[in-house]
């Protein structure tokens, strides 16, 4: 059984009703009691009194590769239990371990693994798969290797998500492509998210999608026709359509800061997730890493492919939220937005996203820097920056 845990004196950020200072009381893994004071005794007393520390709900990415040496495609249980442990230093408690682009089998190993993986106690959460590539555009891969990129295929999916155990909760596709649509509108009538990436549409193309289901935009800018004046493409789109929810990537490498503050002023808050798309090499030294069968060059700020190609980021939420904070100078109740109220409304994560009784005591405390302090995964203490009295 979780110990339970009192904090008092905190800065508790909700994404819709603001912030105030006040108690928790956790137990049995969940918020029991919120009050502006608790008279409680609890096996874990923490006290952010005179500390201006800023409890949020716990961050949840929902387009993670990998973290720590470890990958989503080594469709191992000790990959998924890697990253699930290295995650909530940087306040993550939940994620959606997602796949790329290779062969039908390779794929199909990592999805059979992650049907069968549930987080342990003071893990992050992982709450589903988001399946990236094979169906996208060879025009648009990235990193994606394109001998691996297929034709969408509504059987195939089934059949993924049958081996997933049906956790596959998020879909990327490039809608322009032979058979696009009419994936689209059948991966969204099923209750998965379908997202427009590694996409050359043009922007009629994509209020096409739209009509067919698409409501989510993969990692916004990159792997995605660019706005131009004559051709707003998937960019110009993401920019406009109210509902399509954006992936950012806020390391200042895959999008300009003044790109990632373009986003907020258009999209808002409320139109942005805020995800790492993280590669296996986060967390570690510079070097080599392997990236679906690809060398990847890591140095302490990047990760690219020979070429020069990003491939994927060695981001954490912790700097996202940093890096966000500074360049649109938003408020905490708009970065609970972005790192987890939007994805639980957009994905049905009816007990994350907020710091509600009821809800999974999933807690990022942060300083008044956005340091991360401490993160509780589901009642349990997971990261501590400093030991606890």
């Amino acid at each position: 059984m979780n110990k339970t845990i009192l904090l008092t004196s905190i800065t508790i950020a909700d994404a819709k009703k603001g912030s105030m200072v006040g108690d928790l009381f956790i137990e049995n893994g969940k918020i029991t009691e919120a009050a502006p004071s608790l008279q409680k005794q609890a096996d874990i007393h923490i006290d952010a009194a005179n500390k201006n520390w800023i409890a949020m709900p716990g961050f949840i990415d929902v387009h993670i590769h990998g973290a720590a040496g470890f990958d989503v495609m080594d469709a191992t249980p000790e990959a998924l239990n890697g990253m699930a442990s290295a995650l909530p230093r940087e306040g993550t408690t939940s994620f959606l371990a997602t796949t790329m682009t290779q062969s039908e089998q390779a794929i199909s190993r990592a999805l059979d693994n992650a049907s069968q993986f549930a987080s342990s106690v003071g893990q992050a959460e992982m709450l589903g798969v988001h399946l990236e590539g094979p169906f996208i555009s060879t025009k648009r891969p990235g990193a994606q290797p394109v001998e691996h990129i297929a034709v969408p295929s509504v059987s195939l999916f089934e059949k993924w998500q049958r081996q997933s155990g049906n956790r596959i909760r998020l879909v990327t596709a490039a809608p322009e492509v032979e058979n696009g649509f009419a994936f689209i509108k059948n991966v969204s009538k099923s209750g998965v998210i379908a997202s427009i990436g590694h996409s050359d549409a043009t922007f009629e193309e994509v209020q096409e999608a739209l009509e067919a289901g698409a409501s989510h935009v993969t990692h916004l800018y990159n792997q995605m026709s660019p706005l131009h004046h004559r051709n707003p493409g998937v960019v110009g789109a993401a920019l406009l359509e109210k509902k399509l929810m954006a992936e950012v990537i806020a390391d200042f490498i895959h999008s300009h800061p003044k790109s990632v503050e373009l986003a907020f002023r258009q999209k808002g808050a409320e139109g942005m997730l805020l995800i790492t798309d993280a590669m296996r090499a986060k967390g570690l030294e510079p070097g080599v890493y392997d990236l679906g069968g690809q060398d990847v060059h890591v140095t302490e700020k990047d990760a690219r492919l020979p070429d020069g190609t990003l491939a994927g980021s060695i981001l954490t939420m912790e700097t996202a939220v940093k890096n966000v904070a500074e360049v649109t100078g938003c408020s905490v109740s708009e970065l609970v937005a972005m790192t987890s109220a939007n994805a639980a409304a957009e994905f049905g994560f009816a007990n994350k996203g907020s710091l509600e009784i009821g809800k999974d005591a999933d807690i990022a405390i942060l300083d008044e820097h956005f340091n991360v302090q401490l993160t509780i995964c589901r009642g349990a203490i997971a990261y501590s920056k400093e030991e606890l009295a």
